[in-house]
């Protein structure tokens, strides 16, 4: 199985296929999720100081703040700005 890397922003790479979902930080239930993540040693900033625009949740149960829109990131899963490595 090819190794699929996605673009989250600065120059910070995840691993595509570890990714559960990517939801918009306004919710309660994210916004308690991002804190019991930060409190648990879980929570990986990867904003630059900026505004968080998506929450990434990983299936290793770690949370990653990323400052480009859901949409850019499903855009880039889908494919189109997806880095692959063999």
């Amino acid at each position: 199985m090819p190794i699929k890397l996605i673009n989250i922003g600065f120059g910070n790479i995840v691993f595509a296929n570890r990714i559960l979902a990517i939801v918009s930080p306004e919710s309660a239930p994210i916004k308690r999720m991002v804190q019991n993540a930060r409190q648990d040693s879980q929570l990986i900033d990867a904003t630059y100081g900026r505004r968080t625009r998506a929450v990434i949740i990983m299936d290793s149960g770690h949370i990653i703040l990323s400052s480009i829109q859901p949409e850019t990131v499903g855009h880039r899963l889908d494919g189109k700005d997806t880095q692959k490595m063999t």
